[in-house]
This record gives C-alpha cells, sequence and structure tokens, in this order.
C-alpha cells in the first residue's frame, strides 16, 4: 500500500491533474526561485544543504498584540469623603416617615432571606442570618447599655458604619447611636432577634463573610 501512495504519478496523470512531474526541470526551477526570494541571504550552497538534509520552515512573523492596561479607577478617601459629607443625612431628610418604605422593603428581604420565617423555622438558623444581613432598613431598639439614655431608643436604621448606627426616630431626630456596650432588638412577624453590638463592630460586607459563634452569656 506505500508502495502505492508513495510511488511517482505515471506522466498521463499529471498531465491530467496539471502537475509537475517529480524531477522535472521546471518544478526545481520553480523552488529554487521561490527559496531564494524567501531567503535572500542565504547563499545557494546553504539552500541546497538545508535542503538535502532538513524540511525548510519559513519564518513568519506574528504581530503581538499590545494588551492596553486598564486604569483602575481610584475611589474617594475616608478624608475626602469626609469633606464632600457623603454620608451626611440633610436635615430636610430627616424624617421618618420618608424611611418607612425602606423598611417594608427590608421586611420582604429578610422574609427572602429566611424563606418566609416560618413558625417552624429554627431560631437559631434564623439568628445566623440576620447577623449576616444587611440591616439598612430596620428598626432597631436598644433594649441594654452602659450609658441609661440609649435605653428605650427606637428608629429606622439609616446608615450602618463599623462602630455605629445612625437611626431615624419617630420624632424625626436623627441619633448616633455606638454599637460598644450597647444590646439591640429588632422584630419581625414575630421573631425577636438581639444584636450584642460589641461583639457586631464590623462593617455590614465585613458580617457578610464573617462566622458568628453562638455564646451563652455575653457581657456588654
Amino acid at each position: 500500500m506505500e508502495r502505492v501512495i508513495y510511488s511517482k504519478l505515471p506522466p498521463q496523470a499529471a498531465k491530467l491533474l496539471d502537475l509537475q512531474p517529480q524531477g522535472s526541470q521546471e518544478a526545481e526551477a520553480f523552488v529554487s526561485a521561490f527559496l531564494k526570494r524567501s531567503m535572500p541571504r542565504l547563499k545557494d550552497e546553504a539552500i541546497q544543504d538545508m535542503l538535502t538534509r532538513k524540511a525548510v520552515v519559513l519564518e513568519h512573523s506574528l504581530r503581538r498584540r499590545t494588551k492596553e492596561k486598564r486604569k483602575k479607577t481610584k475611589g474617594f478617601s475616608a478624608k475626602q469623603r469626609r469633606e464632600m459629607r457623603l454620608f451626611e443625612v440633610k436635615p430636610e431628610q430627616q424624617k421618618y416617615e420618608l424611611f418607612l418604605p425602606l423598611h417594608e422593603l427590608w421586611k420582604q428581604y429578610i422574609r427572602d432571606l429566611c424563606n418566609g420565617l416560618r413558625p417552624d423555622a429554627q431560631p437559631q438558623m434564623i439568628q445566623t442570618k440576620l447577623l449576616k444581613a444587611d440591616l439598612h432598613g430596620a428598626i432597631v431598639t436598644v433594649t441594654k447599655s452602659k450609658c441609661p439614655s440609649y435605653v428605650g431608643i427606637t428608629g429606622i436604621i439609616l446608615q450602618e458604619m463599623k462602630h455605629i448606627f445612625k437611626i431615624i426616630t419617630k420624632e424625626d431626630k436623627l441619633k448616633v447611636i455606638p454599637k460598644l456596650n450597647n444590646v439591640f432588638s429588632l422584630e419581625l412577624d414575630g421573631f425577636i432577634s438581639h444584636i450584642y453590638g460589641s461583639k457586631f463592630q464590623l462593617r455590614a460586607s465585613e458580617r457578610s463573610a464573617k462566622k458568628f459563634k453562638a455564646k451563652g452569656t455575653i457581657d456588654l
């Protein structure tokens, strides 16, 4: 079979296919002329030497695509944010009724997160999810505090930072409550959860990845 494949084509078959028969002078002249154009720096002797010893691989220059470096957008520093007052709630916006729709959205968010808050749901599972949930829009009450003036304050959380809650009360007053040494409670569909602020001094983005350990008693 190999002899048939690698055997020379008969002259009649070569003419029919319009092919140059192997070893013809025209074919050799074409190859030598092509190699001279492709490799002008090499002499004829060097080209013949390469042909007799190994296959010739013609060089092909590839254009390397230069990757454009993406410029990273620099955010504002903490000092710039303070100077621009990005997180300040304007006095005309400090109204309890304005944030009631936010509270309704938060309640629906928690119901979806906890699969509807069914009566047969495990309290520990709900507590774990609430500790990692976003609390913007939740109504909280300070139930215990080392500072008696904080006890009983109730309102909607407008902003949560690492060490404080900013809440708006029903009297349209903006209160800044530190997490340290305070215990907060929030109620939803009959389920009451207690948050120990001293163990809760994290940003909302950090809490989502933190594992909270269940403890029997926690000091203020």
